[in-house]
């Protein structure tokens, strides 16, 4: 196809269709941890997000009493801010003139991909830099990434507001992801779920993450969704594990800040609850992977007859709490 004979609304109609269809195909995965909304347009730059208990017992009534006022109790509270994200590609003269498709084509695709993994790559590193309270971008930035009671997301003492209780979300000796550290995390998941009065909570741990890494990944497989032939010596023995937990595999967790490889995360791996209850980190999107494509009088080089091509997206990320997610490094430290 000879673009120097098409005009410019006729391709870019072609180009925002394709970029549209490339952005829907690239795959997110950090996103499954985290509840998603949406930043209204006209409602600032600015948003506050607290945890609020309520007392989980009833109180006995004497004959004539009143009934007692229930207690509730408001969490630590988080505020956020949208961050926006911007790159641009130019589609030079010749490229259109000589039909250089497939250049077009790869500069377009490119494009379309790097605010969605950008969107992946700052949610994953939540949890890879979940140990520490900030950690530097990829841009050189440094990004405040406490929680409500100014600790790191991951920490062995969180505290409450309404109790001197404390509860931790690492498991003790971060063992690799095994049948019996599968127990040991869920025993935390029981244990160490409390609310702001200190109570245990009951709450349901439905998400397994973890990284990439191959036998980190066969073995959660081989813990969800064994089975043995009706031959076989444990046929009709019951998988505990089948259906309990949904596994996101999180490729982006063992990344450095720029997102290349780092081998000391690679057996990063947990349990998360999705309920809105517990849950309390949030993703909010301001701006969804946009295209600025070019028009006539604006995003023109007069000069150089290059058409420029702008991705925008804007988004926040906040967690208030650490009580809906427990971590094991796989690295066997204390």
């Amino acid at each position: 196809m000879n673009y120097s004979t098409i005009s410019l609304p006729d391709f870019v109609s072609n180009t925002e269709i394709k970029w549209a269809k490339d952005v829907m195909t690239i795959p997110m995965s950090a996103d499954a941890l985290f509840q998603r909304g949406v930043w209204a347009d006209g409602t600032g730059n600015e948003k506050k997000y607290s945890e609020i208990d309520l007392q989980q017992y009833a109180s006995e009534k004497d004959e004539g009493d009143q009934a007692k006022i229930a207690k509730s109790q408001q969490g630590y509270t988080k505020t956020t801010n949208p961050i926006t994200f911007s790159d641009q590609v130019s589609i030079t003269y010749e490229m259109r003139k000589y039909n250089k498709y497939q250049e077009i084509t790869a500069r377009l695709t490119n494009l379309s991909s790097l605010n969605v993994n950008r969107m992946d790559l700052d949610l994953a590193h939540r949890i890879t830099f979940g140990a520490a309270t900030t950690y530097t971008t990829r841009d050189g930035k440094s990004r405040d990434i406490t929680i409500g009671d100014g600790l790191a997301l991951f920490s062995t003492a969180h505290t409450l507001r309404a109790s001197s209780d404390t509860y931790r979300n690492v498991q003790a000796a971060n063992p690799r992801l095994s049948r019996g550290a599968m127990e040991g995390m869920e025993r935390l998941c029981v244990e160490e779920t409390l609310d702001q009065f200190g109570n245990k909570m009951t709450s349901t741990f439905d998400i397994l993450f973890t990284t990439d890494d191959p036998n980190t990944v066969n073995t959660a497989r081989e813990l969800l969704q064994s089975t043995a032939s009706v031959s076989a010596p444990n046929a009709g023995v019951t998988n505990v594990y089948k259906a309990k937990y949904r596994h996101v595999i999180i490729s982006r967790i063992a990344t450095d800040a720029n997102g290349g490889v780092d081998s000391d995360k690679r057996y990063y791996w947990g349990l998360a609850s999705s309920s809105a209850g517990v849950n309390s980190a949030y993703f909010d999107v301001a701006e969804m992977p946009t295209l600025e494509a070019p028009t006539y009088g604006d995003g023109i080089n007069n000069s150089t007859q290059d058409w420029t091509f702008t991705a925008l997206s804007a988004y926040s990320i906040c967690i208030v709490g650490a009580r809906w997610i427990k971590l094991s490094k796989g690295d066997g430290t204390a």
